[in-house]
This record gives C-alpha cells, sequence and structure tokens, in this order.
C-alpha cells in the first residue's frame, strides 16, 4: 500500500512540476527577462541558418559623378545629352538654367542605370574638347546593406514570435503590452525597409550632375574706343535734339514765364 502512495505521489509531483514549465513561455516570464530569450533564440536560429549556407556577397556600390564644361551651343549639347540619357534607360530628375552678364549656364542631374554609367559618360564626353571639372566616385555600401538586411530579418522573425505570444495572451493587460512591443517591432522594420529601398535605389540609378555653359561677352565691354567715341559723339546729338522737342512741348509755360518777367520789370520802373 505504501508502495502504490509513493508511486501516485510521485506521478503528481512530475506532472505539477511540467505545469509550472510550460508556464515559463508565458508572456509574464518574457516581460521578467526583458525579451531577451525571445531576441537571443531569434538571432541564434538566423545564424544557424547562414552557417550552413554558403553566402555569395553582391558588392553594393554607390556610383555618382560631377563634370562641368564650356560648349558653343546649349541647345545642341542639351539635345546630346537628352538623347543619350534616352538611350541608356535614364532620366533627368532636376533641370536648372540661369544667365549672367558673362554666361548661360545649364545645370543637369541624371540618373542612369548603375551598369549604363560609363558608356553614357563616355557619349557625353566624346563631344566635349575639354573639361573644366570632372569627378567620379565609388561608395561601396556592402556592409551597410548587409547589416540592415540581417537586422530586419531578426526583426521579422521577432515580430512573428510576438503575434505567436498575442495568441497565447491570457489578461487584457498581457494584451496590450504585447501589442505595444508589436507596433515598436513593426515601426523599426518599416523603417529598415525603407532604408533597403533607399539604398538599392542608389545602387541600381547612378547620379551625374552635368554642367555647361556658353560665354556671353556683353556688347557694351566689346566695343573698341573709337567705336564708343563716335557712339557718345551721336548719343550728344540726340540729347540736344531732345531737348529742343521737350522746349517746344512746353512753350505755353515758356512764354507765360517770359510775360510775367516783363510785367514784373515794367511796375518795378513805374515805382522808381
Amino acid at each position: 500500500m505504501r508502495i502504490i502512495s509513493f508511486f501516485f505521489g510521485t506521478v503528481l509531483l512530475l506532472i505539477s512540476c511540467n505545469n509550472k514549465g510550460e508556464n515559463t513561455n508565458s508572456y509574464a516570464s518574457l516581460k521578467n527577462s526583458k525579451n531577451f530569450d525571445v531576441v537571443e533564440e531569434v538571432i541564434e536560429s538566423s545564424e544557424n541558418i547562414t552557417d550552413n549556407k554558403e553566402v555569395t556577397i553582391e558588392r553594393k556600390l554607390i556610383k555618382t559623378g560631377d563634370i562641368s564644361f564650356e560648349t558653343d551651343d546649349l541647345l545642341e549639347t542639351r539635345n546630346h545629352i537628352e538623347q543619350a540619357v534616352k538611350k541608356y534607360n535614364g532620366y533627368i530628375s532636376a533641370d536648372n538654367e540661369y544667365k549672367s552678364s558673362q554666361n548661360i549656364t545649364s545645370n543637369l542631374t541624371v540618373r542612369i542605370p548603375s551598369e549604363n554609367f560609363d558608356p553614357f559618360l563616355n557619349e557625353i564626353s566624346s563631344k566635349v574638347e575639354r573639361f573644366d571639372n570632372k569627378n567620379i566616385s565609388v561608395n561601396d555600401v556592402t556592409e551597410q546593406f548587409l547589416d540592415v538586411q540581417a537586422r530586419l530579418k531578426v526583426k521579422k522573425e521577432l515580430e512573428q514570435r510576438y503575434s505567436e505570444i498575442l495568441k497565447k495572451a491570457s489578461s487584457v493587460k498581457e494584451i496590450l503590452e504585447v501589442e505595444r512591443e508589436l507596433t515598436n517591432v513593426r515601426s523599426e522594420i518599416e523603417s529598415m525597409e525603407g532604408r533597403l529601398k533607399y539604398l538599392q535605389n542608389q545602387v541600381s540609378f547612378s547620379t551625374l550632375t552635368i554642367r555647361f555653359y556658353k560665354e556671353e561677352v556683353s556688347k557694351a565691354y566689346s566695343k573698341t574706343f573709337g567705336r564708343r567715341i563716335a557712339d557718345a559723339f551721336t548719343n550728344g546729338i540726340n540729347n540736344v535734339k531732345w531737348f529742343f522737342i521737350g522746349l517746344v512741348n512746353i512753350w505755353p509755360f515758356i512764354l507765360l514765364i517770359v510775360l510775367l518777367i516783363v510785367f514784373i520789370r515794367k511796375r518795378i520802373k513805374r515805382k522808381e
């Protein structure tokens, strides 16, 4: 009888221990551990998957350029650039033009597929005699790209784990707390996805800023000294003509002033 009682007591004890073990997976236990167990488990599983596969790293390069040159024909140069942009499947993202006393300048910002950047630049350069400025730079963002990808993967797995915990939440308090954590994780996921899209866009499309201008010599400074003297003499004659024309236009006022002066002088003589 004692043996049977001891056997049932042992079974009840094991069942009790098992129930306690199940409770450690509740949200309360995760909250007390600040969710570190969840994060570490997700990271560990991600690292194991990565270790079991051969990873081929594709370099992520952002290429940008800036060129400046003088041209004799602004319209012809613009047409040549626009044809090249269309040929290499690019687009113009910014177009500015301004004029000063010395030149007319056009600024174009061109986005071109990265694989077509060098052919596009060579075609533009074929019509340029001399560059005032030419800078081409390449920025390797491979490490940054992979880092964001890895963190995004962890966050998505963490989001899935929180979703599973939410289904098992047993009280309103736990539901609200899990939903708050889910909102934070999803906000971070959206931010990382936006960063990845931006980096991918910069990698896929290279940026080239093209500045071309035409010198404009002012007519006022292009005249010779003799020509300036001749123009000044002509301007003087024209000014005299306009002076007499102006006097003719105001002759009634001039006549009135003359009569007034004569009248005043006669009055003065009578008094004397």
